[in-house]
């Protein structure tokens, strides 16, 4: 260790109180964490690359340090769903100093990834209180039945109105409206149902109505409308 010259004239001044690190919630229970391997929890984050063209949501699961589970969805731009794939492969396994220093391939995975350390570091995650954490996996519970993401694409103009075209429920395929042309429900087609009753052996026209569905007041439309066509 080299010294200034200023520093080496100086007497020594003993240090006092020392109470180390605050001590942060972790899976049901307080932790002063010293080092990388004192680090657990679960926890989500969002980010988006430089020109805000694109976003990630990012899901990991951390024990001991260690990124054990990472779900990555991004929304924006064609190169994302590239730079995810990879990102899945890479991340795992990683500490998450590692991770924070590592290209993520996409600008908005890397954000993820720098907002999901703070958030973990400081014990801000959503197994903070829990005793234990949660099991390796329990990130697939944010994509529901079909193990699709839960996405939400619509579209409004101020001359023709709002088309709904996917929503949690999954594809709209028409748009119930009453006699007032409001919206009072729609159609939807779950395409995460569909294509496992595909590839159980079903007929894709079978499949594809016990994967159909309603909301709100479909039935009382005085009248519907393809939201992609109409």
């Amino acid at each position: 260790m080299d010294y200034s010259h200023e520093v080496e004239q100086m007497c020594t001044v003993a240090k006092g109180v020392n109470s180390g690190p605050s001590p942060i919630p972790q899976e049901g229970k307080w932790v002063r964490a010293k080092q990388i391997a004192d680090i657990s929890g679960l926890t989500h984050g969002v980010g988006w690359c430089a020109p805000q063209q694109g976003a990630c949501k990012l899901t990991l699961n951390v024990k001991g340090g260690i990124i054990e589970e990472a779900l990555i969805e991004t929304l924006g731009c064609s190169g994302m769903t590239q730079s995810a794939a990879m990102a899945s492969e890479i991340l795992p396994g990683k500490t998450i100093l590692e991770a924070l220093n590592t290209d993520l391939v996409c600008d908005a995975i890397n954000v993820a990834m720098r907002e999901l350390f703070l958030q973990i570091s400081y014990g801000r995650t959503q197994t903070a209180f829990s005793e234990g954490g949660l099991p390796i996996g329990a990130s697939l519970e944010d994509l529901g039945k079909g193990m699709r993401s839960q996405v939400g694409t619509v579209f409004g103009t101020k001359a023709k109105g709002a088309r709904y075209l996917e929503l949690t429920e999954g594809y709209i395929s028409r748009i119930a409206l009453d006699g007032n042309s409001e919206i009072i429900g729609y159609e939807f087609i779950n395409f995460g149902k569909f294509i496992e009753a595909v590839k159980k052996g079903e007929e894709a026209i079978l499949a594809l109505e016990q994967a159909r569905g309603t909301y709100g007041r479909f039935a009382e439309a005085a009248k519907y409308i393809d939201p992609r066509e109409e």
